[in-house]
């Protein structure tokens, strides 16, 4: 060993050459041990750059009380801002006005041109003047043009008896549901059997024909602009299963009761929370999106119930099986847009009446019943009850009270409009 060590001593090279590795190694080894302890420390103590450990300071948000985080937009003109939507609200993939007012456009003009309206000028002009209930002169002059025609040869004012109308009646022919639950087409094109068209035979003789409603209604297709060339009066909306309307349906119907026209669905299952009636609020949202309003019960004094047309039908008369739901409604300006009846008056008007009141058992040369469902007749006294003259009566007088209702009740709004109606 010491002959060993011996050597190693003299060997001066050998030396000189471990002293130089070892320097290299303790040079070079510590400063790759001191860079990674620096990164590390960077993670912990930076939280905007890429570290992956947040500072105490910053703390996750609370789910509860945080707002959603919104997409990064092109930045605009700053707009009122409007009341956070419920996290169960439905969306779609179509933009909707925070605000919901009428088109100051004429009423022969695309959907696609709605849009929210808004001062150009300090200074108002004589068509942006305001009457009231907040109408503009132009407004009210686009919703006189549509629906003027509703009372024609009316030569009053008013739902008196003297009253004189002349109009067809629409059911909503809309994607998915049952829209024709309660009527039929026998010739493929017009119907002329069911709820509607007992309802319109019974409007035309009870009125001794100074209400003169075609026979037979006529389906609409909604996603059709026919809609704004034939301009309805009202739109029947009914059915029993969930639904989903198009895009283009909720387009045009809000442009539709934007220049005056209504929406009237009546549930064909009776009662709160069936299918149809949670779809039919929920689309109707869809066509009027505006966040401050919603579907309102009518109170005991509004026209519908206080200016009618037969008026010993006093409140909202029971439906189907003696449901007696408010009459539930969305206004915009005041008036009634979306009308909703909850009780099934549409199957209560399959039971067809003669003019005296009776049930109409008569039948057409074929051997069918021409008002009469008779399978729902049959069934009156363990699945469909409160089928007797009197209720049945009673529902098709409201039913009237309802159409003269839509049918006029615009009227003294826009009578302010230069021209009169």
């Amino acid at each position: 060993m010491q002959a060993f060590l011996e050597r190693l001593r003299r060997s001066r090279f050998f030396t000189i050459s471990a002293a130089i590795h070892l320097a290299l190694v303790v040079l070079f080894g510590g400063t790759i041990i001191f860079r990674n302890a620096l990164k590390q420390d960077d993670f912990e103590a930076d939280p905007g750059g890429a570290g992956l450990i947040a500072p105490p300071a910053a703390q996750a948000p609370d789910p509860v009380t945080q707002p959603l985080a919104q997409p990064q937009t092109t930045p605009q003109v700053a707009t009122p801002s409007t009341p956070t939507q419920s996290l169960t609200a439905i969306t779609t993939t179509s933009t909707l006005p925070a605000a919901f007012e009428l088109p100051s456009a004429a009423p022969d003009l695309a959907p696609s041109n709605i849009r929210t309206i808004t001062p150009e000028a300090s200074a108002a002009t004589p068509t942006q003047q305001t009457l009231p209930g907040g109408l503009t002169l132009a407004q009210a002059k686009a919703m006189k043009a549509f629906t003027g025609g509703w009372g024609q040869g009316s030569g009053g004012s008013g739902v008196g008896k003297d009253r004189r109308f002349k109009f067809t009646a629409y059911v909503a022919k809309y994607a998915g549901g049952d829209w024709n639950s309660t009527v039929r087409m026998r010739n493929g094109k017009d119907i002329d059997f069911g709820s509607l068209p007992n309802l319109l035979y019974l409007m035309n003789k009870w009125s001794g024909d100074r209400i003169q409603a075609q026979a037979n209604a006529v389906p609409l297709d909604l996603s059709s602009d026919e809609i704004f060339t034939i301009k309805p009066p009202f739109i029947f909306f009914t059915g029993r299963r969930d639904f989903v309307l198009t895009g283009r349906e909720v387009e045009n119907l809000r442009k539709y009761i934007q220049l005056g026209g209504a929406v009237w669905g009546d549930a064909t299952l009776p009662g709160r929370r069936s299918r149809f009636d949670l779809a039919f609020r929920r689309e109707m949202k869809r066509v009027v999106p505006d966040v401050n309003k919603d579907f309102e019960p009518l109170p005991p004094d509004h026209p519908l119930f206080a200016r009618t047309y037969f008026p010993e039908v006093r409140g909202v008369p029971p439906g189907l099986n003696y449901y007696q739901e408010p009459v539930y409604a969305i206004k915009i300006y005041g008036e009634v847009a979306i009308l909703y009846t909850a009780n099934d008056y549409g199957d209560m008007w399959q039971i067809g009446l003669t003019e005296r009141g009776e049930i109409d058992f008569r039948k057409d040369e074929n051997d069918n019943f021409v008002g009469l469902n008779y399978e729902l007749w049959q069934r009156r006294a363990n699945y469909f009850r409160n089928l007797e003259p009197k209720p049945i009566q009673d529902s098709y007088k409201f039913g009237i009270n309802i159409v003269v209702h839509l049918l006029t009740r615009w009227e003294d709004r826009l009578r302010t409009v230069p021209g009169g109606l």
